[in-house]
């Protein structure tokens, strides 16, 4: 400021102003780009005004800075000073309204005695820790899930059976007790109502219902929770739905437990077993909370598509319950009971006079929908009743916004016109008697199936052929079917040297579908033995079973769903194996009605039924047994 008021001539000391303000170069050049010594002075003062502002502002902002940090370190001086004339005079208060509230709230938890401790001793921490420091956010959301985790509350049991009845239809009439050791699992194909049962268990019992989908689950600490070492760690699933529940015996289901993943983060399903173990799970300890959470007034429910893809650590915790899939008529009742009325109320559609017809729900089921459950029929019906609801408005649009009176029938040709082209095709059994040709009975997820297995002999190198993308275990049962058939071929009436350059090719139809298992072993054997007798076989009897290279018939599964198959196809015989005729009291009379069901323990058994000469054969050789002993006689 000196050397700028010893200057006397006005171009210098503008000259020198420029040359010292801390402006860019570009800025400064608008200077020289006066023409006049006035315009200059002007463009200089406007630089220097526009620097003031500016520093103005700097300086406000650092004032406010600077009073903020005095009040911050002015709180934690006094706070310090009065912690400290506390412990000088003896004092327990904990010198906070927030600190006392939270004391209390610990007080009335009803905490086990190691969680209450736990708590009060990061209050004490959470008291020493300054407010601004990281730390005490954490402690304190550390306390808040200590708290908001229910610890002594929970809902009064309904176990009155008639309410449960109600809610469930069909319990056991027996006492259920009062407490539910059985860890139960739900296993099933999609759609056949897994987890609404789950729902119905929770609402006839009382109590609060939870839902944990675990597919794609594959982070144990996702299961016990992070620790709190981590930024933004939180407690698992398990202890969030007890937080979600607000009681301490909630109905939680673990939706979808065959899906759980394992990877370098660690085996989910293993931190499962503690959760469903009632021997453990008493003391669960979640990573997050770090003391032990008591589960066992939980009630916890499992669902899963595929048992065999559940751990079997996990299955022998479990009391699993198979949920096949519905049947036709089931299908019928439930489309009549509740799915076309939650669909007509949907669409606007109470109030009109609709009706669908058996056999239009029957089409649907058969033709456009191929499920164990009924989400897809429901989509259908949805469909239909869109355009129901528009062709109902344009007609009553046209007709002057007169609602119309009219009743709807849905039969077979409406569903057509609505739907278009039917996605399935039934498969039905050959009419006409062939050689080689045999229809099997096979269990598939979406129910029961017709297994057509031909066989045709050419000349070739002694080998079998196998086509239709058929899995191992079938192969396997084409086998021992063909060993079978060439060990026992003269007591079967069979030339001996049958394979001898010979070539056997069984084909399943349908290539485009997998199939597997060992059920089709009857079938494959009756088809090679007709192919290779050149009788040929009965075109209304089908079949299930697996063999044993001695010609035994080893029981089978989804035989509800077999026999269905038969009766929709039409089939008035069918073969079991001997072994499956007790679990024809469980199957429904509806089911077995017009159907003769035969069983057979040996292959040598099945034959006479399949083809009909041979029978008539056996029959007439008892006939000439008898004639001869009467003539001894």
């Amino acid at each position: 400021m000196s050397a700028f008021e010893n200057i006397v001539e006005p171009d210098r000391k503008l000259f020198y102003v420029a040359a010292n303000v801390n402006q860019l170069i570009d800025v400064k050049q608008t200077i020289l780009q006066k023409y006049t010594l006035k315009d200059q002075f002007y463009e200089v003062i406007k630089i220097l005004n526009s620097e003031i502002d500016i520093l103005k502002i700097e300086k406000e902002i650092d004032n406010k800075v600077q009073e903020n940090i005095a009040k911050t370190q002015r709180k934690f001086i006094i706070q310090e000073q009065i912690k400290i004339l506390q412990e000088e005079l003896g004092e327990d208060e904990d010198g906070s309204p927030e600190f006392s509230k939270m004391r209390q709230q610990i007080k009335k938890a009803k905490m086990t005695k190691e969680a209450e401790n736990k708590a009060l001793d990061e209050l004490a921490k959470l008291k020493k820790t300054p407010p601004m420091s990281p730390e005490s956010t954490v402690i304190r959301n550390y306390l808040d899930w200590l708290l908001e985790v229910p610890w002594s509350t929970k809902t009064k049991d309904n176990l009155g059976i008639k309410h449960v009845q109600k809610i469930l239809i069909t319990v056991d009439s027996g006492d259920i007790g009062g407490v539910f050791l059985s860890l139960l699992c739900f296993v099933g194909p999609p759609g056949v109502g897994k987890t609404s049962l789950g729902k119905s268990i929770a609402r006839a019992l009382g109590r609060k219902f939870i839902r944990i989908s675990l597919g794609g689950v594959r982070d144990e600490a996702e299961i016990r929770g992070h620790r709190r070492t981590y930024i933004g760690s939180m407690p698992g699933k398990i202890i969030q739905s007890m937080k979600k529940a607000g009681t301490i015996n909630p109905v939680i289901l673990l939706d979808e437990i065959d899906k759980m993943s394992v990877d370098f983060r660690g085996d989910p399903s293993a931190a499962m077993l503690e959760v469903l173990d009632p021997e453990q799970n008493h003391t669960f300890n979640d990573h997050y909370l770090e003391v032990d959470y008591d589960l066992k007034q939980v009630m916890f429910i499992t669902t899963a598509n595929v048992r065999y893809n559940i751990p079997l650590p996990l299955q022998d915790r479990m009391e699993i319950i198979e949920l096949p899939g519905y049947l036709e008529y089931d299908k019928i009742e439930i489309a009549k009971a509740h799915l076309i009325p939650k669909q007509l109320k949907a669409h606007g559609l109470s109030d009109k006079k609709i009706e669908f017809q058996d056999a239009a729900i029957r089409k649907l089921i058969r033709e456009y929908t191929r499920e164990a459950g009924v989400r897809n029929l429901e989509r259908e019906l949805a469909s239909i009743c869109r355009k129901i609801a528009r062709d109902i408005v344009l007609k009553e649009s046209s007709n002057g916004k007169k609602k119309t009176k009219k009743k709807y029938i849905i039969d077979e040709e409406i569903v057509e016109k609505y739907l278009k082209n039917p996605k399935f095709r039934e498969s039905h059994h050959e009419k006409a008697q062939r050689i080689g040709s045999v229809t099997g009975l096979a269990w598939t997820s979406v129910g029961g199936d017709l297994l057509n297995v031909e066989v045709t002999i050419m000349t070739g190198t002694g080998k079998l052929s196998l086509t239709g993308q058929i899995g191992n275990v079938m192969k396997e049962s084409a086998q021992a079917a063909l060993s079978y058939l060439r060990s026992s071929a003269k007591r079967l009436g069979l030339n001996t040297d049958f394979f001898k350059g010979k070539e056997i090719h069984i084909h399943v139809p349908e290539g485009a579908i997998p199939k597997d298992g060992p059920s089709a072993g009857i079938t494959m054997a009756m088809a090679m033995y007709s192919a290779i007798s050149g009788r040929p076989a009965s075109n209304n009897v089908a079949m299930t079973g697996e063999i044993t290279l001695t010609g035994s018939i080893l029981p089978i599964g989804g035989l509800n769903e077999k026999l269905l198959a038969a009766k929709r196809n039409d089939i008035k015989t069918v073969l079991i194996p001997k072994k499956n005729e007790i679990d024809l009291n469980e199957i429904p009379d509806k089911v077995k009605d017009g159907i003769k069901i035969i069983t057979v323990e040996k292959v040598d058994d099945a034959i006479p039924y399949i083809f009909a000469s041979l029978k008539a054969q056996k029959n007439n050789t008892k006939i000439k047994k008898k004639t001869s002993k009467s003539k001894r006689k």
